[in-house]
């Protein structure tokens, strides 16, 4: 599969929601040709010298969901994440727009939290409260399920990136709640 490629410096994974603004030209023909030609959001590797290749090599596909012309007059879009993808190969066209083939990534399976990991979703649910409007992004959060906990997790948690890539790449969300119930226990 074929995807524009749209470098950020955050991740965001499948049933994440993101506002972006839009206002460099190549990335407002992205927005124009999106229903034609649809994108991925991914993660900025600043350790990379070669400027074409400065992205983590996972990546996620994405839906615009909302569109919106903000006050400083600028493209707003609100995005939702829609499955990981790994990046094969890629290539620039004239306008510095980057392509990349992409292979589908397996879904994380969805599945209840166990009865030791709630803490997990309570910590969440602070964080959300703490931060409103990343908290109205949000309007059904599903609590119980461990994928959504763990990619919301992973979306927000101040690690390095590196350790945040091999994470998302893992087949399962096993490595991520293992990593936060460790994140947990060692706060308290």
């Amino acid at each position: 599969m074929t995807l524009v490629l749209f470098p950020l410096s955050a991740h965001l994974l499948p049933g994440g929601i993101m506002p972006l603004r839009i206002f460099e030209p190549r990335y407002q023909r992205m927005i124009a040709e999106s229903r034609e030609r649809e994108f991925a959001l991914c993660m900025l590797d600043p350790r990379q010298p070669d400027a074409l290749r400065n992205m983590y090599p996972i990546a996620t596909r994405v839906r615009i969901i909302d569109f919106d012309l903000l006050p400083d007059g600028l493209l707003g879009i609100t995005v939702l994440g829609v499955e990981r993808v790994r990046i094969t190969d890629l290539w620039q066209e004239e306008d510095g727009l980057r392509v990349g083939e992409v292979d589908p990534l397996p879904p994380w399976q969805s599945g209840r939290l166990q009865a030791d990991q709630h803490s997990l979703a309570k910590a969440l649910q602070d964080v959300f409260n703490d931060y409103p409007e990343y908290a109205a992004l949000y309007p059904e959060p599903d609590w119980e399920d461990a994928s959504w906990v763990a990619q919301r997790w992973l979306e927000v948690l101040p690690i390095p990136v590196e350790q945040k890539q091999w994470l998302v790449a893992a087949k399962d969300n096993q490595p991520t709640l293992s990593l936060l119930s460790g994140l947990l226990v060692a706060s308290h």
